[in-house]
Protein backbone atom coordinates (compact mmCIF):
# COMPACT_ATOMS: atom_id res chain seq x y z
CA UNK A 1 0.00 0.00 0.00
CA UNK A 2 2.64 2.49 -1.03
CA UNK A 3 0.30 5.08 -2.54
CA UNK A 4 -1.85 5.05 0.60
CA UNK A 5 1.18 6.05 2.70
CA UNK A 6 0.27 9.61 1.73
CA UNK A 7 -2.67 9.36 4.16
CA UNK A 8 -0.14 9.43 7.00
CA UNK A 9 0.25 13.11 6.18
CA UNK A 10 -2.13 15.73 4.79
CA UNK A 11 -3.48 15.12 1.29
CA UNK A 12 -5.57 18.23 0.54
CA UNK A 13 -5.36 19.00 -3.15
CA UNK A 14 -4.23 22.57 -2.57
CA UNK A 15 -1.17 21.19 -0.79
CA UNK A 16 -0.11 19.33 -3.91
CA UNK A 17 -0.52 22.44 -6.07
CA UNK A 18 1.56 24.47 -3.59
CA UNK A 19 4.07 21.63 -3.40
CA UNK A 20 4.52 21.47 -7.17
CA UNK A 21 5.08 25.23 -7.30
CA UNK A 22 7.71 25.10 -4.54
CA UNK A 23 9.53 22.20 -6.21
CA UNK A 24 9.46 23.96 -9.59
CA UNK A 25 10.94 27.15 -8.13
CA UNK A 26 13.61 25.26 -6.20
CA UNK A 27 14.56 23.01 -9.10
CA UNK A 28 14.29 25.21 -12.17
CA UNK A 29 15.00 28.66 -10.75
CA UNK A 30 16.99 28.57 -7.50
CA UNK A 31 18.90 25.45 -8.52
CA UNK A 32 19.88 26.96 -11.85
CA UNK A 33 21.33 30.19 -10.45
CA UNK A 34 24.90 28.87 -9.85
CA UNK A 35 25.08 27.42 -13.37
CA UNK A 36 23.69 30.58 -14.92
CA UNK A 37 26.09 32.76 -12.92
CA UNK A 38 29.09 30.62 -13.92
CA UNK A 39 28.12 30.79 -17.59
CA UNK A 40 27.68 34.57 -17.47
CA UNK A 41 31.04 35.03 -15.73
CA UNK A 42 32.84 32.79 -18.23
CA UNK A 43 31.22 33.91 -21.46
CA UNK A 44 31.39 37.21 -23.31
CA UNK A 45 28.64 36.03 -25.62
CA UNK A 46 26.29 34.15 -23.29
CA UNK A 47 23.31 34.42 -25.61
CA UNK A 48 25.16 32.53 -28.34
CA UNK A 49 25.46 29.44 -26.13
CA UNK A 50 21.74 28.97 -25.62
CA UNK A 51 20.88 25.50 -24.34
CA UNK A 52 23.83 23.80 -26.04
CA UNK A 53 25.13 21.26 -23.51
CA UNK A 54 28.35 20.77 -25.44
CA UNK A 55 29.12 24.49 -25.59
CA UNK A 56 28.42 24.92 -21.88
CA UNK A 57 30.60 21.93 -20.96
CA UNK A 58 33.44 23.17 -23.15
CA UNK A 59 33.19 26.65 -21.66
CA UNK A 60 33.15 25.62 -18.00
CA UNK A 61 35.08 22.37 -18.15
CA UNK A 62 33.53 18.93 -17.86
CA UNK A 63 33.77 18.50 -14.09
CA UNK A 64 32.54 21.99 -13.20
CA UNK A 65 29.66 21.79 -15.66
CA UNK A 66 28.71 18.32 -14.39
CA UNK A 67 28.81 19.54 -10.79
CA UNK A 68 26.66 22.60 -11.51
CA UNK A 69 24.08 20.54 -13.39
CA UNK A 70 23.84 18.09 -10.50
CA UNK A 71 23.64 21.01 -8.07
CA UNK A 72 20.25 21.92 -9.54
CA UNK A 73 18.96 18.57 -8.26
CA UNK A 74 20.37 19.31 -4.81
CA UNK A 75 18.12 22.37 -4.72
CA UNK A 76 15.25 20.30 -6.13
CA UNK A 77 15.65 17.61 -3.48
CA UNK A 78 15.79 20.23 -0.74
CA UNK A 79 12.60 21.82 -2.05
CA UNK A 80 10.81 18.47 -2.18
CA UNK A 81 11.92 17.67 1.38
CA UNK A 82 10.46 20.99 2.56
CA UNK A 83 7.19 20.22 0.76
CA UNK A 84 6.86 16.71 2.19
CA UNK A 85 7.92 17.68 5.71
CA UNK A 86 6.14 21.00 6.16
CA UNK A 87 3.33 21.17 3.60
CA UNK A 88 2.12 17.57 3.83
CA UNK A 89 3.47 16.83 7.33
CA UNK A 90 4.59 13.41 6.08
CA UNK A 91 7.73 11.70 7.36
CA UNK A 92 10.31 10.81 4.74
CA UNK A 93 10.18 7.20 5.92
CA UNK A 94 6.50 7.00 5.02
CA UNK A 95 7.19 8.88 1.80
CA UNK A 96 9.81 6.26 0.91
CA UNK A 97 8.22 2.95 1.84
CA UNK A 98 5.22 1.15 3.29
CA UNK A 99 7.56 -0.92 5.49
CA UNK A 100 8.21 -0.13 9.15
CA UNK A 101 11.59 1.27 8.15
CA UNK A 102 13.49 1.96 4.96
CA UNK A 103 15.02 -1.31 3.73
CA UNK A 104 18.60 -0.39 2.87
CA UNK A 105 19.33 -3.99 1.90
CA UNK A 106 16.86 -3.59 -0.97
CA UNK A 107 18.55 -0.37 -2.10
CA UNK A 108 22.01 -1.95 -1.97
CA UNK A 109 20.90 -5.16 -3.73
CA UNK A 110 19.28 -3.20 -6.56
CA UNK A 111 22.32 -0.92 -6.86
CA UNK A 112 24.83 -3.78 -6.94
CA UNK A 113 22.75 -5.95 -9.29
CA UNK A 114 22.27 -3.26 -11.90
CA UNK A 115 25.79 -1.92 -11.39
CA UNK A 116 27.25 -5.33 -12.25
CA UNK A 117 24.94 -5.89 -15.23
CA UNK A 118 25.24 -2.38 -16.72
CA UNK A 119 29.02 -2.27 -16.27
CA UNK A 120 29.33 -5.73 -17.77
CA UNK A 121 27.35 -4.63 -20.82
CA UNK A 122 29.62 -1.61 -21.27
CA UNK A 123 32.83 -3.63 -21.05
CA UNK A 124 31.36 -6.28 -23.35
CA UNK A 125 30.60 -3.63 -25.96
CA UNK A 126 34.10 -2.17 -25.59
CA UNK A 127 35.54 -5.66 -26.14
CA UNK A 128 33.26 -6.44 -29.10
CA UNK A 129 33.58 -3.04 -30.79
CA UNK A 130 36.87 -1.46 -29.68
CA UNK A 131 36.87 0.84 -32.70
CA UNK A 132 33.87 2.67 -31.19
CA UNK A 133 35.70 3.64 -28.01
CA UNK A 134 38.61 5.79 -27.03
CA UNK A 135 40.44 5.24 -23.74
CA UNK A 136 39.77 8.50 -21.94
CA UNK A 137 41.16 7.89 -18.45
CA UNK A 138 43.01 10.75 -16.78
CA UNK A 139 43.58 10.15 -13.07
CA UNK A 140 43.23 13.73 -11.80
CA UNK A 141 39.98 14.74 -13.54
CA UNK A 142 38.59 11.21 -13.07
CA UNK A 143 39.12 11.35 -9.30
CA UNK A 144 37.25 14.67 -9.15
CA UNK A 145 34.47 13.15 -11.25
CA UNK A 146 34.32 10.15 -8.92
CA UNK A 147 33.89 12.36 -5.85
CA UNK A 148 31.22 14.48 -7.54
CA UNK A 149 29.39 11.36 -8.71
CA UNK A 150 29.48 9.62 -5.32
CA UNK A 151 28.00 12.65 -3.57
CA UNK A 152 25.61 14.20 -6.06
CA UNK A 153 24.36 11.47 -8.40
CA UNK A 154 22.41 9.71 -5.60
CA UNK A 155 20.78 13.08 -4.85
CA UNK A 156 19.89 13.61 -8.51
CA UNK A 157 18.46 10.15 -9.02
CA UNK A 158 16.68 10.15 -5.66
CA UNK A 159 14.92 13.39 -6.53
CA UNK A 160 13.70 11.96 -9.82
CA UNK A 161 12.38 8.86 -8.04
CA UNK A 162 10.79 10.73 -5.13
CA UNK A 163 9.21 13.26 -7.46
CA UNK A 164 7.82 10.99 -10.19
CA UNK A 165 7.21 7.67 -8.45
CA UNK A 166 6.68 9.24 -5.06
CA UNK A 167 5.03 12.64 -5.09
CA UNK A 168 3.19 12.46 -8.41
CA UNK A 169 2.17 8.82 -8.04
CA UNK A 170 0.74 9.43 -4.57
CA UNK A 171 -0.97 12.67 -5.57
CA UNK A 172 -2.68 11.20 -8.63
CA UNK A 173 -3.49 7.93 -6.86
CA UNK A 174 -5.13 9.65 -3.90
CA UNK A 175 -7.12 11.91 -6.23
CA UNK A 176 -8.35 9.20 -8.64
CA UNK A 177 -8.46 6.16 -6.32
CA UNK A 178 -6.96 4.06 -9.13
CA UNK A 179 -3.44 2.68 -9.45
CA UNK A 180 -3.20 2.36 -13.23
CA UNK A 181 -3.53 6.10 -13.84
CA UNK A 182 -0.65 7.28 -11.58
CA UNK A 183 1.37 4.32 -12.88
CA UNK A 184 0.76 5.40 -16.47
CA UNK A 185 1.20 9.15 -15.92
CA UNK A 186 4.28 9.04 -13.69
CA UNK A 187 6.04 6.48 -15.90
CA UNK A 188 5.31 8.42 -19.09
CA UNK A 189 6.27 11.74 -17.52
CA UNK A 190 9.57 10.28 -16.34
CA UNK A 191 10.40 9.46 -19.94
CA UNK A 192 9.18 12.76 -21.31
CA UNK A 193 11.28 14.70 -18.78
CA UNK A 194 14.28 13.53 -20.83
CA UNK A 195 12.90 14.94 -24.08
CA UNK A 196 15.33 17.87 -24.00
CA UNK A 197 18.38 15.63 -23.50
CA UNK A 198 21.00 15.91 -26.25
CA UNK A 199 20.49 12.20 -26.99
CA UNK A 200 16.96 12.92 -28.22
CA UNK A 201 18.17 15.66 -30.53
CA UNK A 202 20.90 13.38 -31.91
CA UNK A 203 18.98 10.09 -32.17
CA UNK A 204 15.42 11.30 -32.61
CA UNK A 205 12.26 10.75 -30.59
CA UNK A 206 12.57 6.99 -30.97
CA UNK A 207 15.05 6.98 -28.08
CA UNK A 208 12.17 7.97 -25.79
CA UNK A 209 11.13 4.30 -25.99
CA UNK A 210 14.07 3.61 -23.68
CA UNK A 211 13.29 6.44 -21.26
CA UNK A 212 9.55 5.76 -21.08
CA UNK A 213 10.18 2.01 -20.89
CA UNK A 214 12.54 2.63 -17.99
CA UNK A 215 9.84 4.73 -16.34
CA UNK A 216 7.36 1.86 -16.58
CA UNK A 217 9.95 -0.59 -15.26
CA UNK A 218 10.64 1.60 -12.22
CA UNK A 219 6.91 2.14 -11.72
CA UNK A 220 6.38 -1.62 -11.59
CA UNK A 221 9.16 -1.92 -9.02
CA UNK A 222 7.51 0.73 -6.86
CA UNK A 223 4.00 -0.70 -6.91
CA UNK A 224 4.92 -4.38 -6.70
CA UNK A 225 7.45 -3.87 -3.92
CA UNK A 226 5.32 -1.25 -2.08
CA UNK A 227 8.19 1.22 -1.79
CA UNK A 228 10.90 3.20 -3.54
CA UNK A 229 13.92 1.23 -2.33
CA UNK A 230 14.46 -0.83 -5.48
CA UNK A 231 14.01 2.13 -7.88
CA UNK A 232 16.33 4.26 -5.75
CA UNK A 233 19.11 1.67 -5.95
CA UNK A 234 18.62 0.92 -9.64
CA UNK A 235 18.51 4.55 -10.75
CA UNK A 236 21.57 5.53 -8.70
CA UNK A 237 23.57 2.63 -10.16
CA UNK A 238 22.47 3.43 -13.70
CA UNK A 239 23.57 7.06 -13.61
CA UNK A 240 26.68 6.52 -11.49
CA UNK A 241 28.23 3.84 -13.69
CA UNK A 242 27.18 5.67 -16.84
CA UNK A 243 28.95 8.80 -15.62
CA UNK A 244 32.24 7.16 -14.69
CA UNK A 245 32.52 4.52 -17.42
CA UNK A 246 31.62 6.09 -20.75
CA UNK A 247 30.87 9.49 -22.20
CA UNK A 248 30.22 10.98 -25.63
CA UNK A 249 30.01 14.45 -27.11
CA UNK A 250 26.28 14.02 -27.77
CA UNK A 251 25.08 12.81 -24.32
CA UNK A 252 23.67 14.68 -21.33
CA UNK A 253 26.46 13.23 -19.16
CA UNK A 254 29.63 14.69 -20.67
CA UNK A 255 32.23 13.60 -18.14
CA UNK A 256 35.90 12.73 -17.64
CA UNK A 257 34.98 9.05 -17.76
CA UNK A 258 37.17 6.02 -18.45
CA UNK A 259 35.98 5.61 -22.05
CA UNK A 260 34.67 7.94 -24.69
CA UNK A 261 32.25 6.69 -27.32
CA UNK A 262 33.52 8.05 -30.63
CA UNK A 263 31.13 6.15 -32.89
CA UNK A 264 28.48 7.82 -35.01
CA UNK A 265 25.28 7.48 -32.94
CA UNK A 266 22.53 5.45 -34.57
CA UNK A 267 19.14 4.55 -33.13
CA UNK A 268 19.10 0.75 -33.13
CA UNK A 269 18.43 -2.43 -31.22
CA UNK A 270 20.43 -1.24 -28.20
CA UNK A 271 17.48 1.00 -27.28
CA UNK A 272 15.01 -1.90 -27.34
CA UNK A 273 17.07 -4.64 -25.69
CA UNK A 274 17.01 -3.15 -22.17
CA UNK A 275 13.26 -2.46 -22.28
CA UNK A 276 12.07 -5.72 -23.81
CA UNK A 277 14.75 -8.19 -22.67
CA UNK A 278 16.83 -6.97 -19.72
CA UNK A 279 14.06 -5.33 -17.69
CA UNK A 280 11.74 -8.37 -17.85
CA UNK A 281 14.63 -10.55 -16.62
CA UNK A 282 15.23 -8.12 -13.75
CA UNK A 283 11.54 -8.16 -12.86
CA UNK A 284 11.69 -11.96 -12.72
CA UNK A 285 14.72 -11.81 -10.40
CA UNK A 286 13.12 -9.24 -8.09
CA UNK A 287 9.77 -11.04 -8.04
CA UNK A 288 11.38 -14.32 -7.03
CA UNK A 289 13.62 -12.74 -4.41
CA UNK A 290 10.85 -10.71 -2.76
CA UNK A 291 7.91 -13.02 -3.39
CA UNK A 292 5.71 -10.68 -5.38
CA UNK A 293 2.10 -11.77 -5.91
CA UNK A 294 -1.23 -10.25 -7.01
CA UNK A 295 0.31 -8.38 -9.95
CA UNK A 296 -3.02 -7.29 -11.41
CA UNK A 297 -4.28 -5.85 -8.13
CA UNK A 298 -1.04 -4.09 -7.26
CA UNK A 299 -0.59 -2.50 -10.68
CA UNK A 300 -4.18 -1.81 -11.73
CA UNK A 301 -6.29 -2.15 -8.58
CA UNK A 302 -8.11 0.40 -6.46
CA UNK A 303 -6.44 2.86 -4.09
CA UNK A 304 -8.05 2.65 -0.67
CA UNK A 305 -9.89 5.62 0.79
CA UNK A 306 -8.44 7.27 3.86
CA UNK A 307 -11.10 5.67 6.06
CA UNK A 308 -10.38 2.21 4.65
CA UNK A 309 -6.65 2.66 5.08
CA UNK A 310 -6.95 3.82 8.69
CA UNK A 311 -9.28 0.91 9.49
CA UNK A 312 -6.94 -1.57 7.83
CA UNK A 313 -3.94 -0.27 9.78
CA UNK A 314 -5.87 -0.36 13.09
CA UNK A 315 -6.11 3.39 13.26
CA UNK A 316 -2.33 3.86 13.27
CA UNK A 317 -2.34 6.50 10.54
CA UNK A 318 0.67 8.38 11.93
CA UNK A 319 -1.14 11.61 11.16
CA UNK A 320 0.81 14.72 12.06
Amino acid sequence: MYIEQAYKGFTDRWRYFVGLLIVFVGWQIIGGIPLLFALIMKSDSFNSIGADYGAMADLLGLNLFFFLVLLTFFAAMGSLWIVVKFVHKLSFKNFTTSRKKVDWKRIIFSFVLWGIISSGLVFLDVYMSPENYEFNFNSGPFFVLLVISLIFIPIQTSFEEYFTRGYLMQAIGIATKRKWLPFLVSSSLFGLLHIFNPEVEKLGYGVLVFYIGTGFFLGILTLMDEGLELPLGFHAANNFFTAILVTADWTAFRTNSIYKDVSEPVLGWDVLIPVFVVYPILLFIFSKKYGWKNWKEKLFGRVLSKEEFVALTDGESDMA
